[in-house]
């Protein structure tokens, strides 16, 4: 997470404000959140599920996507629904700066975070608007094939079209029925709601550890489900969950960093108590320093095995004579007593 952003005073009187206002409030609440989001970086190319936009900004699924669709009309952002990757497009101008010369240390950070950046289709269009700008140097194409999700669609054939339009028409009609049975039990259509927005953000939730461990084939299990819910029952926010996964994987012991090289790094382990919410999205903010084991019971029974070993080696007269290279319990049988 940054630890800061800017929003300059002229965004409000400048053309991106007067576009984004023009479009409506909440395409304002979806710009001001997509430049200062806690999942965003610096270029202001990144992975935002539109589900944390509802979420972190109160607007809600329809709020959010009818906010979004309205900024990107204004030619404030592009967003890709299949990689959950969004662009604002001025934002690295906003963050960074204007332009930078040749030797500025802050070039290179600008092309390790679009090198780090995952695969999504605004790639090669930010590399060829920044090149001159910020001295870029690798131009990275979008590749389909390495999304877990598939190739994008390709344009329908007419079968397809008519398959599409019925789909449409089924959906119109479900709309319809939806509608109806609402406004006859307006409480049992409440619950559906509820429902649905509990899956949508349980799958936001495990899309978003998805993308932060690199484990795509990973499937939403029931014991994952059931270990999100709980988390969202101790009173944890969606976003907080974000930053338990996130976390983690700023902790090196669970990302493989330890005496067994094994990621201890499952979504069930992260979000199993709120012992273990808190530890990581403290980590979130601090992360431990890499390398830092902690000390196990091994570990001190092992010193005081050595302790011990010295101890009687100095007792029966070798002192500093222990042979070298070997186990200090390790005596050589063939050494005369003194």
């Amino acid at each position: 997470m940054r630890d800061y952003s800017k929003v300059l005073p002229k965004f409000w009187i400048g053309n991106t404000g007067k576009a984004l206002k023009k479009a409506g409030p909440e395409a304002v609440i979806v710009g001001l959140y997509l430049m200062t989001s806690p999942h965003s970086n610096m270029i202001g190319l990144y992975y935002q599920p539109l589900l944390l936009v509802a979420h972190e900004t109160g607007l809600g699924i329809e709020g959010a996507k009818k906010g979004l669709q309205r900024a990107i009309k204004a030619g404030f952002c592009s967003y890709d629904e299949v990689t959950e990757v969004v662009w604002v497009h001025e934002m690295a101008r906003f963050q960074i700066a204007d332009e930078l010369k040749a030797g500025d240390k802050r070039r290179k950070g600008v092309q390790n975070e679009y090198d780090s950046l995952p695969e999504n289709p605004y790639l090669a269009g930010f590399f060829d608007h920044y090149l001159d700008a910020f001295g870029m140097t690798h131009r990275r194409e979008f590749d389909p094939e390495k999304l877990s999700t598939g190739d994008h669609p390709s344009k329908p054939h007419r079968s397809q079209e008519q398959e599409q339009e019925q789909e449409q028409e089924q959906e119109q009609e479900h709309e319809q029925e939806h509608e109806q049975e609402q406004e006859q039990n307006p409480l049992s259509s409440s619950r559906k709601k509820r429902a649905n927005v509990d899956r949508e953000v349980v799958a936001g939730v495990f899309a978003y550890w998805q993308k932060t461990m690199n484990s795509p084939r990973s499937k939403l299990t029931p014991d994952r489900v059931t270990a999100i819910k709980r988390g969202l029952t101790l009173g944890y926010t969606a976003h907080q969950l974000c930053q338990a996964i996130r976390g983690c994987s700023r902790t090196p012991h669970n990302m493989g960093d330890n005496d067994q090289e094994a990621k201890h790094n499952d979504l069930t382990l992260i979000l199993r108590n709120g012992a273990n919410i808190d530890r990581f999205i403290a980590n979130d903010t601090n992360p431990p320093r890499t390398g830092s084991r902690t000390r196990t019971a091994a570990d001190h029974r092992k010193e005081i095995g050595e302790a011990n070993g010295n101890a009687w080696l100095a007792m029966h007269g070798y002192g500093n004579d222990a042979p070298e290279g070997n186990d200090p319990h390790t005596i050589d049988m063939e050494r005369p007593e003194s």
